[in-house]
């Protein structure tokens, strides 16, 4: 009996891994696997550090398992070079990788070329995607709208007035609805020079 490892990932915490779980453990039981652990993350696909798969991967090194499920390509790669250099060295230290929703199987060199071509697709994708995003952005500022948070408008002498009076940095922060660091840089802003406290 082959022992198995199974590896989900989410993109936010409040998603749940237990429909990728359920798929991978269906599939195990079918092909006689013994599950001997089971890893999560619950980040980006983006993201380079991801501690469940690096702990399997770190696993895979020690002979811990046979075979690698998981629910996706997409789910254990960020991009067609990360998922050759899993594939790669989950092949140089003999174990297998199986996604279930592409029904694929490094078993056999087929399924290793297929997993290559949809790994490249997938990049692809998401870099349409971004392109997507950008172009719409440039397209947005054209027509005048503004991207990214509004400018803060300050009333200054409403601050310095408030100052004067004897306020905290805190008290104004408080009551203009901004951070202490911001009353303070722009009361540094307005502070007379030395020459003018001379004058």
């Amino acid at each position: 009996m082959k022992r198995a490892a199974l590896y989900t990932r989410v993109s936010t915490v409040d998603q749940h891994p237990e429909t990728q779980l359920l798929d991978l453990r269906q599939m195990a039981a079918q092909r006689s696997y013994e599950i001997v652990q089971e890893y999560c993350d619950r980040i980006s696909g983006v993201k380079a550090k991801r501690p469940g798969l690096d702990q399997m991967m770190a696993d895979a090194r020690r002979g811990r398992f046979d075979v690698a499920l998981v629910w996706a390509c997409d789910r254990i790669a960020r991009s067609t070079r990360h998922l050759l250099e899993a594939l790669d060295e989950l092949n140089r230290i003999g174990v297998e990788f199986v996604s279930f929703r592409e029904n694929l199987d490094t078993g056999g060199p087929l399924g290793r070329a297929i997993v290559v071509i949809i790994g490249a697709i997938a990049e692809l994708e998401r870099n349409l995607i971004v392109e997507r995003v950008r172009a719409g952005m440039r397209r947005a500022r054209l027509d005048g709208q503004r991207i990214g948070r509004a400018p803060l408008i300050l009333d200054s002498a409403a601050i310095q007035q408030d100052r004067q009076r004897g306020q905290s940095i805190r008290q104004i922060a408080r009551g203009h609805g901004v951070s202490t660091a911001t009353i303070q840089r722009e009361l540094r802003k307005h502070a007379p020079t030395t020459q003018e406290k001379v004058a």
